[in-house]
């Protein structure tokens, strides 16, 4: 899949094409469908088949500290649009030039002038433009004008209610990873780069592998007992913290490190994906490190336990 880093690197071979544009903040079954969409579309007209996101997603540019944590980092996102088969992606910076484009404007300049779209397809739902002035019927609307077509994805649903990254969240939230599966269609994980952190995990005996989530905050928060693929791995269990470490640090952006049971190997530098499980209890300021350390050793009890309870897919020890 061809990344294209803003409409500054727009060139002519990229004229032509099919196009959605969405913030696909996990790639769940909804986003999959419309996804589906779009590529039947490409294949019908034998056109590369493009996706437009913006970054930060809007909510986070307006209000970076409230805004919703992300189901998974931009390059996650990336990631699994390949693994579905898309062509291209386009990343646009969305900055205070975006936030007053119009609709109308929009169409003119990055779906007609800067895409030459064939085709457009639109969740049912999904706006766009200053004050969301864009929809489906404008986008069909505009299309007569320039002569491409367009098209809306009906809305998802699972069990009467419409799948969305907001129920995904809230499954999370709650720690229900079966909910969170059956509307990804897929185990939530986290997934990312081995990075040198502190070192105070192998210090007092519990060594972790810690994960840069390029994200300000993680959608869940806790300890649970995970599952680790990559670098060599696959499917080890282990035990996983994501939060801000308050009882040694005092930094508010999100960590995620993981611990993995009865194994010590190198994994600096690799990928690894982190599928989660089940949570053991949440995150919680100790008074020591020593308190800190009779605690994690507590955690991995209860995770060697839940393992030898558990899960046929967790590799036995």
């Amino acid at each position: 899949m061809e990344l294209i880093r803003g409409l500054h690197n727009l060139r002519p071979r990229h004229h032509g094409c099919v196009a959605t544009i969405g913030a696909f903040d996990g790639v769940h079954l909804g986003h999959q469908a419309v996804i589906r969409h779009l590529l039947d579309k490409s294949s019908e007209l034998s056109l590369p088949s493009l996706i437009i996101v913006f970054e930060p997603l809007p909510r986070e540019y307006f209000s970076p500290l409230q805004a919703p944590a992300r189901i998974m980092s931009f390059w996650e996102k990336t990631r699994a649009m390949e693994a579905i088969g898309v062509d291209r992606l386009l990343r646009i910076r969305f900055n205070e030039q975006l936030r007053g484009m119009s609709a109308q404007r929009f169409v003119d300049d990055i779906f007609v002038a800067g895409l030459g779209v064939r085709y457009v397809v639109l969740g049912d739902d999904f706006r766009f433009g200053a004050d969301r002035q864009g929809d489906i019927e404008f986008i069909q609307q505009q299309g007569l004008r320039y002569g491409y077509s367009a098209g809306s994805t009906p809305t998802f649903a699972i069990d009467g209610e419409r799948v969305s990254s907001t129920r995904i969240r809230e499954a999370l939230e709650n720690a229900d990873f079966l909910e969170a599966e059956a509307l990804l269609g897929r185990p939530y994980s986290i997934s990312g780069r081995v990075i040198y952190g502190r070192q105070l995990g192998r210090k007092i005996g519990t060594p972790t592998a810690n994960l840069e989530l390029r994200r300000l905050r993680a959608p869940l928060s806790g300890v649970y007992m995970v599952e680790v693929s990559g670098g060599g791995l696959q499917n080890v269990p282990g035990v996983a913290n994501v939060g801000v470490r308050p009882t040694v640090d005092d930094s508010i952006k999100a960590n995620l490190e993981v611990h993995l049971l009865d194994r010590e190997i190198d994994l600096y530098g690799k990928y690894i994906e982190v599928t989660f499980r089940h949570k053991v209890r949440d995150e919680k300021k100790f008074d020591s490190v020593e308190e800190l350390q009779e605690n994690i050793a507590r955690d991995i009890e209860k995770t060697r336990a839940w393992c030898k309870q558990g899960s046929n897919s967790i590799e036995t020890l």
